[in-house]
């Protein structure tokens, strides 16, 4: 599951780095929790939680089955 997470956020990425952003895979824990880590000017933007939930989740989760959520470490 790890690695189909991983792809789908390799596909997200590129809108990240393009506002001096990226994301980083931390963990994907058996019961469906993604745990990244938004570094560069994504860690202190105050829509980084939009980011993260309208983008990031909503990507995961649809892309990979049995990803409940996506929370920020």
């Amino acid at each position: 599951m790890k690695e189909e997470v991983e792809k789908v956020l390799e596909m997200v990425r590129p809108g990240l780095q393009a506002d001096g952003g990226n994301v980083e895979l931390v963990e994907v824990t058996d019961d469906g929790i993604v745990k990244v880590r938004l570094t560069g000017a994504c860690g202190s933007c105050p829509m980084s939680t939009m980011t993260l939930k309208m983008g990031i989740e909503r990507a995961v989760k649809e892309k990979v089955p049995g990803i409940i959520e996506v929370v920020q470490v």
